[in-house]
């Protein structure tokens, strides 16, 4: 089995994301003196989409990283005593997920519904208290 390889496609949505909450958290009294609702729902959009691409990069660097325990030998391959139930399972976790691997994708979606509610939900609470 290889070295544990970071997975770009869930890697990259992560760090993207870490950066714009930290830039928003930098910037956030010229942001949000601006508008303040805009800035809360970009932000809340990153929070969700940063948990849901984060926690898929961590999982599958972990199950490379358990995989790799159950390679002895350290040549890339399982075979003969390397082949256990253990190693079987944790080469399924590995595999067969593939909402792990699409997770840039539906936390994207996710993300937007929530933070577009969130938009919605506070222009509502807005003009209601205008009135």
């Amino acid at each position: 089995m290889d070295e544990v390889t970071l997975p770009y496609h869930l890697a990259i949505p992560t760090i993207i994301s870490l950066i714009g909450l930290i830039a928003i958290l930098f910037y956030r009294k010229n942001l949000f003196a601006k508008n303040k609702l805009l800035w809360i729902s970009i932000t809340v959009f990153l929070i969700i989409y940063l948990y849901f691409v984060g926690s898929a990069t961590y999982e599958t660097v972990y199950y490379q990283w358990n995989l790799n325990r159950y390679d002895l030998d350290k040549d890339g391959m399982f075979g003969g005593r390397e082949i256990t139930e253990e190693q079987k399972e944790a080469m399924r976790k590995l595999t067969n997920d593939t909402g792990r691997n699409f997770s840039f994708i539906t936390g994207f979606v996710f993300a937007l519904i929530i933070s577009a509610g969130v938009y919605v939900a506070g222009k509502i609470i807005a003009k209601s208290q205008r009135q």
